[in-house]
């Protein structure tokens, strides 16, 4: 069976155009041309947070807003939830690197194992977001809702702003949440290839480029989160 689709396949006739000068396969650089737009909008998002941050005189302090381990630490240990949210989704990367990686040696095995690895990282960074939002619903954040002036104080370095709170709360939960459902609709699209996987759909066609592509998305949310981090959790 021929794998490569028609739009992929050498040109030769004299008005044909030839070989794309990419050489990338079509379905590869339609998942670029996506990946784009949807930087444009992340990107308007944080850049309008980093306005919003830096256009006020006092703002929510991270290592006081983002400083406990729901469950097992209160307070005192500022960051250390979110570093453990961030590495799992890092490693769940360097898991989808090697089931591409897998993929191209054709190692059916190899990459359902792979598959499956990052699935269940992007499920317990779903999961440690989720304990995130509830601990910060506990707190008083949520979309629309902040703490009374007098518990506020324990969030801020300085003067306590009721406006600068606000914002904080509602572009936290528009922009993670927004990430969160890219996260989990990654982990669908994962689930999809891996039932593809296993049925053999990839081997009959002769090559595994789907999970690649699937590989691209999946390390943009990774990148994202990187920015996402920096700017509301250590600026």
């Amino acid at each position: 069976m021929n794998s490569v689709s028609q739009l992929d396949q050498v040109k030769t006739g004299p008005w044909s155009g030839g070989r794309s000068p990419w050489s990338v396969e079509y379905g590869k650089i339609m998942m670029w041309f996506f990946l784009l737009s949807d930087a444009f909008t992340f990107s308007s998002l944080l850049i309008y947070y980093g306005a919003q941050r830096f256009s006020k005189l006092t703002w929510p302090a991270p290592d006081k807003v983002f400083q406990s381990v729901p469950g097992v630490v209160e307070h005192g240990a500022p960051l250390v939830f979110v570093g453990i949210m961030t590495f799992i989704l890092i490693m769940s990367s360097v898991t989808m690197v090697l089931a591409v990686e897998a993929g191209h040696r054709r190692s059916k095995k190899e990459v359902i194992g792979w598959m499956i690895a990052t699935i269940i990282g992007g499920f317990m960074f779903l999961g440690c977001q989720a304990i995130e939002w509830a601990h910060l619903f506990h707190e008083g954040f949520g979309w629309g809702e902040i703490p009374s002036p007098e518990e506020l104080k324990q969030f801020f370095n300085g003067p306590v702003s009721l406006v600068a709170a606000q914002q904080f709360a509602n572009l936290f939960f528009t922009i993670t949440g927004f990430h969160g459902f890219h996260v989990f609709t990654g982990v669908l699209i994962n689930i999809i290839i891996l039932v593809m996987t296993i049925n053999g759909t990839f081997e009959r066609k002769g090559h595994y480029l789907m999970v690649e592509k699937v590989g691209l998305y999946w390390h943009f949310v990774d990148l994202v989160w990187v920015f996402v981090f920096t700017f509301f959790y250590l600026v």
